[in-house]
């Protein structure tokens, strides 16, 4: 591996990120453990309260729950910017977060307008908190790298994800109504402009290092974040334009200019990965390229849509992309980023434990030691499995919803087994 520009003495104390990392796949059980509750009428549109609840489970309590994490950890290590007071920082963000979601979920599956008051307020605290400790991080950087400037426009699609979250969440906390005319903008900028540009920030600096590939290309480095929030911004003022009687041809080219742009960070990924200059299989190669593969078909399954209108009328297809943004690719990624990160961070922390107390005895786990890759592999075939039952079960939701909910309620639970067994490696090492 290159550590060539990390700033490895700077990073935080390992319950920082780790938190975050241990709470996010229990959120991932509690939205199968929603769904099988439920049953199939979950499945019947995107608008049922059980499919919203779940939802956001998924994109707040494990999405954005490890992302959260991740950003605490390489503000500091890549970006060579501390976070300041880190532990506190670090609970304040993970309390506010967790309260949040499950506050946010609880309203929308029981419609509790008190629940959703409390999401408004909780998620509002939580997104403003890191908002402000990432910009003033990143604004005292001195880092060039192209991760760090592409996290700048992440952040900021960030805010525009919550700042229409946080006024859809009012309106049904307060009785102003749903205001379904911006959860499209919601969910773009939440899953395309906050995730998707974070994601390829992050791979600029992981994918080669992790996975010993060639660098990604400078000027897709230099210009795909900010092209793609372009896009978005564009893309978001067409469909207030259309929502108000103008045309639907810009905003059909704006997303096909966006489904090409994450097509090719996609494809450039893949090709680097056939590059790679260690051939020995990898369990984090095998997820990213599923994330990547979900990814690809996510904007190919919108193009189909928009080209045949149709497609659009049935409550499965319409289902699809989110499906494949959130289960394929984002759950993929993070599963695939956790299996490195979460081995490296203990073999470096017992390292730095083991120098500064001056001992030259003993011997450290390596990164395949904390995460034994049997359990991984082991982990990756439930996914899978999930992955598949998950994508099927819009289309035959009375026999395959119970099923997939489970399988993905397992797979989540050997990733929450495989951490917690990384932690117990750290505290043995320790000891």
């Amino acid at each position: 591996m290159n550590y060539a520009g990390l700033s490895l003495d700077q990073t935080p104390p390992l319950s920082v990120p780790l938190r975050f990392f241990l709470t996010a796949p229990l959120f991932g059980i509690a939205a199968a453990l929603l769904l099988l509750w439920a049953g199939p009428a979950a499945l019947a549109s995107r608008w049922t309260a059980p499919m919203l609840a779940a939802a956001h489970l998924m994109t707040l309590g494990f999405l954005t729950m490890v992302m959260f994490g991740a950003m605490l950890q390489l503000l500091p290590v890549l970006a060579g910017s501390p976070v300041p007071r880190p532990r506190l920082v670090s609970g304040l963000l993970h309390g506010l977060l967790a309260a949040g979601t499950v506050s946010l979920s609880a309203g929308l599956f029981s419609g509790g307008a008190g629940l959703m008051r409390a999401a408004t307020v909780l998620l509002a605290l939580a997104v403003g908190l890191f908002v402000l400790v990432a910009a003033y991080c990143l604004r005292r950087s001195r880092s060039t790298h192209a991760s760090v400037r592409t996290w700048g426009w992440a952040l900021t699609g960030l805010a525009v994800a919550a700042g229409f979250g946080l006024h859809l969440a009012a309106g049904y906390g307060w009785g102003a109504g749903p205001y379904r005319a911006l959860t499209d903008a919601h969910m773009s900028w939440g899953l395309l402009g906050w995730m998707g540009v974070l994601v390829a920030g992050v791979a600029y600096q992981v994918v080669p290092m992790f996975q010993v590939t060639p660098d990604y290309p400078a000027p897709l480095m230099r210009w795909l974040g900010r092209t793609l929030f372009g896009l978005l911004v564009a893309w978001s003022l067409g469909q207030a334009v259309l929502f108000y009687g103008g045309l639907r041809a810009p905003v059909v080219l704006g997303g096909l200019l966006l489904a090409a742009g994450f097509g090719l960070f996609a494809l450039v990924t893949l090709r680097l990965q056939q590059r790679r200059r260690r051939r020995i299989p990898d369990i984090t190669l095998l997820f990213w390229r599923v994330g990547m593969i979900s990814l690809l078909g996510a904007g190919a399954v919108w193009v189909l849509g928009q080209a045949f209108p149709g497609l659009g009328g049935v409550q499965a297809y319409g289902l699809m992309p989110g499906m494949l943004m959130i289960f394929g690719f984002g759950f993929s990624v993070i599963n695939g980023m956790l299996y490195k990160i979460v081995p490296f961070l203990v073999w470096l922390h017992l390292h730095m434990r083991r120098f500064m107390g001056g001992k030259t005895g003993g011997r450290v786990p390596n990164m395949k030691e904390v995460i034994p890759e049997r359990r991984t592999r082991n982990q990756f075939r439930v996914q899978m499995a999930a992955l598949v039952l998950v994508l099927a079960a819009p289309w035959w939701p009375a026999v395959l919803l119970y099923p997939a909910a489970l399988v993905f309620a397992l797979s989540c639970g050997m990733l929450w087994a495989n951490l917690w067994g990384g932690v117990q490696v750290y505290r043995s090492a320790q000891a």
